[in-house]
């Protein structure tokens, strides 16, 4: 496919998706799972002398195309999905639901579940449409484990669409997605808790603002480097506009150097108010009873305030212990403001793969809590992973 086609497509495809809102009441999940007892499905095709009739692989691998499109021009015959779900139980010990320590549920045990659907199409075998479906209960006493907090309702979560510009280069336009997309971080721990889960560069490697538009490129440089960039502008749902004054806006770039045992990457944001850089390194050893190290630290220096943040965070995790992999990891809760008392977060998980599409993983925690009347919060959680 052509440049020009390629960049009308994305604005095309991501104007059609976005509106889409699924109640779950409204999706027959059965029908979904059971792939193999559906004979064809229905698709508008924008060649009306092409029959429409697409088998569907049994297994739901795949959408297959019956007709062989030998044009250039032709749409792709495969669209792939892949479904997880996460279920946890767990209890944290002084946690505030909505900052009010009166509001939690001290000690008690609470569960909470997060369930995705990723649809992944190619046009030409290179590019890649993908949409994002979830539903969940992440926003419950559970909120630490970072699961879908959409409710029980299926939402679509964010739409991308990456293709490649010659043959170093790939560019991704995406809708509540983050313009940081397309970074490499040079960070190798799972963090299991939303805290420690972005390695100490939360500002830096910006998440998106709710509903915004995001445009992000990266380049190999070579040697080991690479180079992107990225933004993403919140002026669509409040209509002020991107780029503009009223609206937020955010970009900012990233290079980052992998070799085969490490890696480093410096990473710079502009966030409206707030101009941040961020550090991050890790080390491997060729000895795999011996832990891999991640570490990152971040500045952040506040438009129009006195005093700046910062914030720290190193990992360790052994990939090999017994027939899972252990973590532990220490590292302040967010950026911390210059000259006042840090507060710190810990974790520790084992994670203990059951099969190739099961993994469970107990893991505790705790995020320390200094406001007047706060208490800290411990957490101990068991969280199932399915894969499918």
């Amino acid at each position: 496919m052509k440049l020009f086609q390629r960049l009308l497509v994305a604005p095309a495809a991501l104007g059609l998706l976005a509106p889409i809102t699924a109640n779950a009441n409204e999706v027959n999940l059965n029908e979904i799972s059971n792939y193999s007892d559906v004979e064809s499905i229905e698709f508008a095709n924008f060649n009306n002398d092409v029959s429409t009739e697409s088998s569907l692989l049994a297994g739901g691998e795949g959408l297959m195309d019956d007709h062989d499109h030998g044009s250039e021009d032709s749409f792709s015959s495969t669209t792939s999905a892949s479904f997880s779900v996460d279920m946890a139980i767990g209890s944290v010990d002084g946690n505030k639901l909505d900052g009010n320590t009166a509001n939690g549920t001290s000690e008690a045990v609470g569960t909470a579940y997060g369930y995705q659907i990723d649809l992944s199409t190619s046009f030409t075998g290179e590019d890649s449409l993908n949409v994002s479906i979830d539903a969940g209960s992440g926003a419950s006493a559970l909120k630490e484990l970072d699961l879908n907090s959409a409710g029980d309702e299926l939402i679509v979560d964010g739409i991308t669409y990456s293709f490649p510009l010659g043959d170093k280069t790939t560019v991704l336009v995406g809708d509540s997605t983050d313009g940081s997309a397309l970074y490499s971080t040079a960070c190798v721990y799972g963090g299991f808790t939303n805290t420690l889960d972005d390695c100490g560069n939360a500002n830096s490697a910006f998440t998106a603002p709710d509903d915004s538009a995001a445009l992000s490129a990266s380049y190999d440089i070579g040697n080991g480097f690479t180079g992107a960039i990225g933004y993403a502008g919140q002026g669509v749902a409040d209509n002020k506009g991107l780029m503009t004054n009223e609206g937020t806006d955010y970009y900012g770039g990233q290079v980052a150097y992998s070799a085969d045992n490490y890696g480093a990457s410096v990473t710079y944001g502009n966030l409206d108010d707030k101009t941040v850089w961020g550090l991050n390194g890790y080390y491997t050893f060729d000895d795999s009873s011996l832990p891999s190290l991640s570490v990152g630290y971040e500045m952040t220096e506040n438009e129009g305030a006195t005093k700046d943040d910062t914030q720290w965070f190193a990992g360790i995790q052994w990939d090999e212990v017994g027939p899972g992999s252990l973590g532990i990891a220490a590292g302040t809760k967010g950026p911390q403001r210059d000259g006042s008392t840090e507060e710190m977060a810990y974790e520790a998980f084992y994670s203990y793969p059951v099969n190739d599409g099961m993994t469970i993983t107990p893991a505790v925690f705790i995020l320390e809590n200094n406001g007047t009347g706060e208490t800290d919060e411990t957490g101990v959680v068991v969280k199932t992973s399915f894969s499918f």
